[in-house]
C-alpha cells in the first residue's frame, strides 16, 4: 500500500525544511537560502544549502539533495515510510495503518535481527569477561581502576582467544550465516571458514541514544595491531554520526558536554562523577558528530590528551564545533597525559576546577600559535602577530571579533590599534582568497571525465527543466515545440511529465512535491541535483531566445536520434530525417519581448 499523494504532500507542507534540518545542522541565512556544514561528508567550508522557497536541500560538495523526506531518510537511515511517519508525528497528523511491501518487511526484519544479534553478542562478551576465561581482561580493567559497578554499567566484555566462539554461540541462538554475514561480528568465508571479527580483546559495546547496542569497539590484549578495532559500518552503525557514552551523557544536568578521545576516557570520567563525557568512535571527530552534540547541548569542553596528537585533534575539532553553532572550550591536562591520569593524580575536584578554567577555543588556538614562533626574535614575533591577526580576521561576527581582539591584545601584549589595523588588512586578503577559491579546480580523474561527459550529454534536459521551475512564464512558448516525450532519460521523463502536467493545469510548480513522488533516496538526490542545475552565465535579454532555442534543439535532436536507432521502417526513418532538418533550422521566440 502506498499512501495517498495528498497525504504525503500535506505532511511535507506541514514540516518546513529549514525548521526540520535546523534541529540537526546549524544553518546561517545567506541571501535567500540557508547554509551550513554538510552532515553527509566532512568539510570545513559550508556548502550545504537549504532553500525555504523550494523546500529542498542540496550540497554543492557531495551533491546529496532532496526534500525534507530525503534528509531524514539519509541522515537517520530511514525508509521513505519511516521518514513519513516521523514527520507526521512532528506535525501532529494521524496516518492510517498500512501494510508494508515485501522489500520493506525484509529490511525491517533484517534490522530487528541485527539488533538482536548485537544484544546477544554483548551478553556473550560480558559473560566471558566474568568467567575464568576473562581473568586477564578483568585484571586489565581492574588495574585501570574500574569498579564492578562501572564494568556492569557500560556492559564491558571480553572476546577470548577462540577464533570462532561467537560464531558458534550465535549459530546456537538461531542466526544463519546469511544473517551474520553483514553483522560485522563474524566473517563468513567459503574458503577460510567462518571466524569472529574480534578475538583476544576487551570489548566496549557501542549504544545509540536509545541504549540499543549498534556496534563494538575492541582493545587488543598484549601485542597486536590495531590497538583498537571497531565494528564495520552496518545498517545500524555509522561511526561518523554516533558518540560513545551519549546514551548516558544526554541525561546529565550539566550545562556542557565533555568531549574526550576514547572509550576509557569516557568510562573513567563517568566513574569519577562526570557523567556528561562522550567520545568519537575510534575515528577522527566529524561534522556529523558535531551536529549530534548540538541536539543535546550548546557548549562543549574538549578534554583531549596533552600530547601533540591530542592538541592536533582539538585544533581539528574546534572549527567543526563552531560551525555547528556550539561554544567550545579546551581543558588543560598538563602535566598529566589524559583525564584518567589527572583524576588519579590530583582528584576529581581538580578536574572540575579545570573545566571551569578551560580556555575559550579561539584563545587556545592562538596560544598554540604562540608556541610555534620564537617570541624573543623580532622576525618570529612579527610572524606570530600576523598569524593571530589572520586568525581573528576569520571571525565573521563583528562583535565577537572585537571581543577577541581585546583579549588577544591584552594576552599577547600587542597595541590594540595596531592589531586592529592588521586584522582589517588580513580580512581584505581573506575576502579576495574566498572569491578566488571558486575558480580553483581539482585534478580531473577518468571517473570525473566520464561524469562530466555524461552530464554534458544530459545537460540540455536538466537545464530546460530548471528553466521551467524558475521561470514558468516561458512555458506557453516551450509547450509548442517540446513535450515530456522528448526527455529520453527515464528519470527526466518522469519529472517532465509532472512539471508539464502541473503547468498545463495552471498550478504553481513545487520542486519539493515532485521529489516526494520518488520513494527511492537515490532518485530523490538526482531530482534535487536536477533542480540545482544552472546556466554557467545568465544570457543578455537579446540572447535569451537564442540560448533557449539551442537547449530545445539539442533535446529534440537527441530524441529524434533515439527514435531513429529503434526504427526499421524506411518511411518512418525518412520522416524523422525531415523532422531533424526542420529542428536544425528552428528559430524560436519564447520570451515574447
Amino acid at each position: 500500500m502506498r499512501y495517498e499523494e495528498n497525504l504525503i504532500e500535506e505532511i511535507r507542507e506541514r514540516n518546513d525544511i529549514v525548521d526540520v534540518i535546523s534541529s540537526y545542522v546549524n544553518l546561517k541565512k545567506k541571501g535567500a537560502d540557508y547554509f551550513g556544514l554538510c552532515p553527509f561528508h566532512n568539510e570545513r567550508t559550508p556548502s550545504f544549502s537549504v532553500s525555504r522557497n523550494k523546500q529542498m536541500f542540496y550540497c554543492f560538495g557531495c551533491h546529496k539533495g532532496g526534500n525534507v523526506y530525503t534528509f531524514l531518510m539519509e541522515y537517520n537511515r530511514m525508509s521513505f515510510y519511516e521518514a513519513m511517519e516521523d514527520l507526521a508525528g512532528r506535525a501532529g497528523i494521524e496516518i492510517p495503518e498500512r501494510e508494508m511491501t515485501d522489500q520493506e518487511r525484509r529490511a525491517q526484519d533484517a534490522r530487528i535481527r541485527l539488533k538482536e544479534m548485537n544484544r546477544y553478542a554483548a551478553v556473550y562478551y560480558h559473560a566471558v569477561l566474568k568467567s575464568p576465561r576473562g581473568a586477564r581482561a578483568m585484571d586489565y580493567l581492574k588495574n585501570r581502576g574500574l569498579t564492578d559497578e562501572t564494568i556492569n554499567h557500560f556492559g564491558l566484555g571480553y572476546a577470548d582467544i577462540g577464533r570462532d566462539h561467537l560464531y558458534h554461540y550465535l549459530k546456537d541462538k538461531g542466526f544463519s550465516d546469511e544473517e551474520m554475514k553483514d553483522s560485522s561480528l563474524v566473517t563468513i568465508d567459503s574458503v577460510k571458514g567462518s571466524y569472529d571479527r574480534f578475538f583476544n580483546r576487551v570489548m566496549f559495546p557501542i549504544m545509540d541514544v536509545s541504549r540499543r547496542v549498534i556496534g563494538f569497539g575492541g582493545r587488543v590484549m598484549g601485542e597486536g595491531e590495531p590497538k583498537y578495532l571497531n565494528s564495520r559500518e552496518t545498517v545500524l552503525f555509522d561511526k561518523g554520526r554516533n558518540l560513545y557514552g551519549l546514551q548516558y551523557a544526554k541525561q546529565s544536568r550539566e550545562r556542557a558536554l565533555i568531549l574526550c578521545e576514547g572509550y576509557m576516557d569516557v568510562i573513567s570520567l563517568h566513574q569519577a562523577g562526570f557523567t556528561n563525557a562522550v567520545a568519537p568512535l575510534g575515528t577522527a571527530f566529524t561534522t556529523g558528530q558535531a551536529s549530534l552534540l548540538k541536539r543535546y547541548t550548546k557548549e562543549v569542553v574538549l578534554s583531549f590528551d596533552s600530547d601533540g596528537a591530542g592538541v592536533n585533534a582539538a585544533l581539528r575539532a574546534l572549527p567543526m564545533l563552531r560551525e555547528a553553532g556550539l561554544s567550545a572550550r579546551v581543558l588543560s591536562m598538563k602535566p598529566c597525559k589524559d583525564p584518567d591520569e589527572l583524576i588519579k593524580e590530583y582528584g576529581a575536584q581538580e578536574y572540575a576546577k579545570r573545566i571551569k578554567e578551560a580556555a575559550a577555543g579561539r584563545m587556545f588556538e592562538m596560544e598554540i600559535l604562540e608556541g610555534q614562533y620564537d617570541q624573543t626574535d623580532p622576525e618570529g614575533r612579527t610572524r606570530f602577530i600576523r598569524a593571530i591577526a589572520e586568525k581573528l580576521a576569520g571571525i565573521d561576527e563583528a562583535v565577537e571579533r572585537g571581543v577577541y581582539m581585546d583579549a588577544a591584545a591584552n594576552r599577547f601584549m600587542v597595541r590594540r590599534a595596531d592589531l586592529e589595523e592588521l586584522v582589517n588588512k588580513m580580512g581584505r586578503i581573506l575576502d579576495r582568497s574566498r572569491a578566488n577559491q571558486q575558480y580553483k579546480k581539482a585534478p580531473e580523474t577518468e571517473s570525473r571525465r566520464e561524469t562530466r561527459r555524461q552530464n554534458q550529454k544530459n545537460q540540455p534536459q536538466k537545464l530546460l527543466l530548471t528553466y521551467l521551475v524558475e521561470k514558468p512564464e516561458i512555458y506557453p512558448g516551450i509547450r509548442q515545440v517540446v513535450g515530456p516525450e522528448d526527455f529520453i532519460l527515464p528519470l527526466y521523463h518522469s519529472v517532465a511529465l509532472m512539471i508539464f502536467d502541473q503547468l498545463d493545469r495552471g498550478e504553481d510548480l513545487n520542486p519539493a512535491r515532485i521529489v516526494s513522488c520518488f520513494p527511492d533516496a537515490g532518485d530523490q538526490e538526482r531530482v534535487a541535483e536536477l533542480f540545482h542545475t544552472h546556466l554557467d552565465y545568465e544570457p543578455l535579454p537579446e540572447d535569451r531566445d537564442k540560448a533557449l532555442t539551442e537547449i530545445i534543439r539539442k533535446i529534440r535532436l537527441a530524441a529524434i536520434d533515439e527514435k531513429m536507432r529503434h526504427t526499421t521502417d524506411i518511411v518512418k526513418a525518412q520522416e524523422l530525417m525531415a523532422e531533424k532538418s526542420r529542428v536544425q533550422r528552428m528559430k524560436l521566440r519564447i520570451w515574447g519581448e
